[in-house]
C-alpha cells in the first residue's frame, strides 16, 4: 500500500477528486493549507482595492489518500493530467510506503481496510 500526498491550487479540488473517483480511488481526506514555494503570488487588493500587497504564503489544498500499489501510477498520472500547466507552482506529489491498515469500525486490516 501506498499513501499519496498531492499539493495543488485549490481551485482544481472538485476536478481531481472526480479525476480520481474515475480510477478507482475509495476515499480521499483534504485539507486546506498556506505554504510557500517557487510559484508567483499574486497581488491582493486591500484599502477598498486602492493599494496591493503580496502575500507571502499560497493558499493550497493537500489531498491524501492510501491505495494498493497497483493503483499508484493511475493516481499520479490522474492528478499531474489534471493539475500541471508546467509551471512553477502547480504542486507536488509525496508517495509513501504504508506498512500496515486499521479499519476501526470493522476492525479489518490490510488492503481490505482501504
Amino acid at each position: 500500500m501506498k499513501k499519496i500526498e498531492a499539493v495543488i491550487p485549490s481551485e482544481k479540488l472538485t476536478t481531481v477528486n472526480e479525476e480520481l473517483k474515475k480510477v478507482g480511488v475509495g476515499g480521499i481526506m483534504v485539507m486546506d493549507i498556506k505554504g510557500r514555494g517557487a510559484g508567483k503570488r499574486a497581488p491582493v487588493a486591500v484599502s477598498r482595492g486602492t493599494s496591493y500587497y503580496v502575500p507571502e504564503f499560497h493558499q493550497r489544498t493537500v489531498i491524501v489518500t492510501i491505495v494498493n500499489d497497483a493503483l499508484v501510477n493511475k493516481v499520479v498520472d490522474s492528478i499531474l493530467n489534471t493539475v500541471s500547466t508546467g509551471s512553477p507552482g502547480d504542486g507536488k506529489i509525496f508517495i509513501y510506503d504504508v506498512n500496515e491498515a486499521i479499519d476501526i469500525g470493522t476492525k479489518k486490516r490490510g488492503e481490505v481496510a482501504i
